[in-house]
């Protein structure tokens, strides 16, 4: 069983056990988070949500909050002398181990009334 979650603005193909490296969650080392955000269930068949599945929820423990690989931003402009910039940017992450994929509740009975 798989799900596609949406945090910080993308979209992740996650199952239990996969460890992925999303924008930072608040939250300590060892918390329990929860994505609500599932746009895709796959198991013994698919639902797609209409965005989200509703019920559906992917519980996932932060494993560990730091900061990606420094990425550089380089500027030269051929024509004018020393029109050069160098910038660098980390962003920070958190990387998180899933845990469980919840499918929605089975609905009972009762009346939407």
């Amino acid at each position: 069983m798989f799900a596609v979650i949406k945090t910080g603005g993308k979209q992740y193909r996650v199952a239990v056990g996969d460890v992925v490296k999303v924008e930072k969650l608040p939250g300590d080392a060892g918390d329990i988070v929860e994505f609500d955000e599932v746009l895709l269930l796959s198991g013994d068949e698919v639902t797609v949500g209409t965005p989200t599945v509703p019920g559906a929820v992917v519980r996932g423990d932060i494993l560990e909050q730091t900061r990606d690989k420094k990425v550089i931003n380089f500027v030269h402009r051929r024509r004018k002398a020393s029109s050069r910039r160098k910038k660098g940017h980390r962003q920070s992450v958190s990387i998180v181990e899933i845990a469980e994929i919840r499918p929605p509740a089975a609905e009972g009975g009762g009346s939407n009334g």
